[in-house]
């Protein structure tokens, strides 16, 4: 199933890729990115924002090429490095259709999207996954702590390329807990401010009297 490319970024930009880019404009800018690479590897940026993550986007395709996106959430940090070229978390038990397990065992190639709406950040990885079951060991090493849900399986995921995109167009969101944690602390310092302001208010009362 691995292809061979002469730069990591052949993963995503094939012979017809290359074609339209010629055609408007940007395939000079990108070649001379390709000579710097991609990178294949995991290095402490990537490893830093995958531990901070809670959520992604993974994305295979049946044998006839049919693309299937499903989200996977979990505890942040739950998508895991196992090395510098391999990731994997523990599968969780869902609605039973197993269409990206049905992929991945007529097609490998894999596709993990992880956005950071909070930061407008985003990485993309491209690579080869393959489930792994009855695997005790390695289940129990991926599972988050005291999470309440029921690992299935394990998905390894075996990186080719990754790469970053610019902030534009991506919305500013928040998690909930990170609005609460905020809105709290407002709070609190209203609170803090209220009383403060009530005892200035009670000393010029009484130098009055």
């Amino acid at each position: 199933m691995t292809a061979t490319h002469a730069y990591a970024s052949d993963v995503a930009f094939s012979p017809a890729v290359k074609s339209i880019q010629t055609r408007k404009g940007s395939r000079a800018g990108y070649a001379q990115a390709e000579q710097r690479g991609w990178r294949t590897e995991v290095d402490e940026n990537l490893a830093a924002f995958l531990a901070d993550a809670n959520s992604f986007y993974f994305a295979t395709a049946s044998a006839d090429g049919q693309p299937y996106i499903q989200h996977r959430g979990g505890p942040k940090g739950f998508l895991k490095v196992l090395d510098k070229q391999t990731l994997a978390f523990a599968d969780y038990a869902g609605n039973r259709q197993y269409v990206t397990q049905g992929n991945l065992s007529e097609n490998s190639r894999a596709y993990i999207f992880v956005m950071d709406y909070a930061h407008r950040r985003r990485v993309k990885i491209w690579g080869e996954a393959r489930v792994v079951e009855d695997d005790d060991a390695l289940t129990d090493a991926l599972m988050p702590k005291g999470y309440r849900a029921r690992p299935e399986q394990v998905i390894v995921f075996k990186i080719a390329a990754w790469d970053t995109n610019c902030p534009q167009h991506i919305p500013q969101k928040f998690d909930a807990p990170d609005v609460a944690a905020a809105l709290a602390a407002r709070d609190q310092r209203i609170a803090e401010l209220e009383a403060q302001l009530a005892e200035l208010k009670g000393q010029a009362t009484a130098e009055r009297g």
